[in-house]
């Protein structure tokens, strides 16, 4: 199988253990392999792909780092197709994003653009289950906080709300990038201190719009659920603009 890789010119050439990895999962997705599948030998490896016996335990070696393959050793042990966890992809991507310096804006200019859609296509397709654990979510902050720490803790758990909803989208690229982002604003507000001072109209507006969208879901209402989700994301970007203004203001004259 030829090693084909879509390399631009300026990028360094990858490494032959890696251009197999890449031939290696290429191949398991022409052969439509699903987790679990058992993955070829070594000595099938090495003949397929024409490669050394080093180089092959070099490229298996990068897929189970990737978390894509999965080694078991005794009886009815050898290789196997792995998939990523929701868990540590969000953290892989996460390791990216960690040193680019991104803004409140940097994230609400997509939450902004993805998430009335999701709360549109849920509107009148969610469970009388799933609605009253979104309603309990929002009950567990029920009064405005009386400190840094409470405000922190009510901050993520409005989040939360924001995540429920993304496991429930049909496009499940949607619903990572949604949850991926809820997740990336809630170690963004904790690390760089966002929840301090405490913010009562942050707490009271984010309440009352997540009340409102909850019933518009109920409806059956995807215009509604649109528009809500909307200004909630706006009204929220504003105050946590202006809460990120606040740290920085701090940071400059401490």
């Amino acid at each position: 199988m030829p090693l084909v890789t879509t390399q631009s010119k300026d990028e360094p050439r990858l490494s032959r253990p890696v251009r197999v990895a890449e031939a290696i999962k290429d191949w398991v997705v022409e052969k439509g392999l699903k987790k679990g599948d058992r993955l070829p030998s070594e000595p099938e490896m090495i003949e397929q792909f024409g490669m050394a016996k080093g180089t092959i335990r070099e490229a298996m070696r990068i897929l189970e780092a990737q978390g894509l393959v999965r080694t078991r050793t005794g009886p009815g042990g050898g290789s196997f197709v792995h998939e990523v966890s929701k868990q540590r992809a969000r953290a892989l991507l996460g390791n990216y994003f960690y040193f680019q310096d991104l803004t409140i804006a940097d994230i609400y200019e997509l939450r902004c653009t993805l998430e009335p859609q999701l709360a549109a296509s849920l509107a009148g397709k969610l469970s009388d289950e799933f609605l009253d654990q979104l309603e309990a979510n929002i009950a567990s902050y029920p009064e405005p906080a009386q400190s840094a720490d409470e405000e922190r803790e009510q901050h993520i758990a409005s989040l939360r709300f924001h995540a429920l909803l993304a496991t429930q989208s049909k496009n499940k690229l949607l619903g990572f990038l949604i949850d991926f982002m809820t997740n990336m604003l809630a170690d963004l507000t904790v690390y760089r201190k966002l929840y301090n001072p405490p913010n009562v109209e942050l707490w009271q507006r984010g309440r009352d719009y997540q009340e409102h969208l909850v019933q518009a879901l109920r409806d059956g209402d995807a215009a509604a659920a649109h528009q809500i989700m909307g200004d909630h994301m706006a009204t929220a970007q504003t105050l946590m603009s202006l809460q990120e203004a606040e740290m920085q203001k701090r940071f400059i004259s401490e």
